[in-house]
């Protein structure tokens, strides 16, 4: 059985600050978020308004997304104590767990939602609970960031859940979720406005 994973300070220091074992920089994630809300925009037509972030962190796309978007609405839902203790009302962060996003007080639905690099973790219980709760709250495009046993990287391997590409399409297929790209899925509110070449295999 896979061990809970704790993350607590010393784990944000050495997997998000420590230069010589972090696996992303803060360059590299306002890139992914450029990215993101560049896909979200096009196909929602206007700029965003709100923004869900679930297993935030310690927050650190919502500085990137407020330099974007100064006006946008973010909230952050992430499963450490440690991080919605020290960040939770400066930035926004509540208390809350990927499988049980149900039982969070979110405010309607969002333009934007996202989970990035955090499936991995997410126990097969709860992958298909939460993916629901995320399909229901779409409004516009969801980056579901997660890597599959045919990926070879680096990083914090603990209490990983091994599924392959297929097993994670099969997923979000049974959410509703449908892909058109770079880890981006919509939902039924925008499904119908993609053409066929935007959506990516289901």
């Amino acid at each position: 059985m896979t061990s809970p994973k704790v993350y607590d300070e010393a784990y944000f220091r050495r997997w998000y600050h420590d230069p010589a074992q972090r696996v992303i920089t803060p360059e590299a994630v306002a890139r992914k978020v450029r990215l993101v809300v560049g896909i979200a925009e096009s196909l929602l037509e206007r700029p965003i308004r709100s923004v869900l972030d679930v297993g935030c962190g310690e927050g650190a796309w919502r500085a990137h997304l407020r330099r974007l978007r100064p006006a946008v609405r973010y909230t952050g839902v992430e499963s450490s104590a440690y991080a919605v203790r020290r960040f939770g009302r400066r930035r926004g962060i509540r208390h809350g767990t990927f499988g049980a996003l149900d039982e969070v007080r979110l405010a309607g639905a969002y333009d934007l939602i996202v989970v990035c690099d955090v499936l991995q973790y997410v126990p097969e219980g709860e992958l298909a609970t939460g993916l629901r709760a995320i399909a229901a709250r779409l409004d516009g495009v969801t980056y579901l960031e997660a890597y599959a046993t045919e990926d070879a990287i680096e990083g914090d391997r603990s209490a990983w859940y091994h599924r392959s590409a297929e097993q994670y399409r099969w997923h979000f297929r049974r959410a509703g979720l449908t892909p058109v790209g770079m880890h981006c899925y919509v939902g039924r509110a925008l499904a119908d406005r993609t053409v066929a070449l935007e959506r990516g295999q289901p």
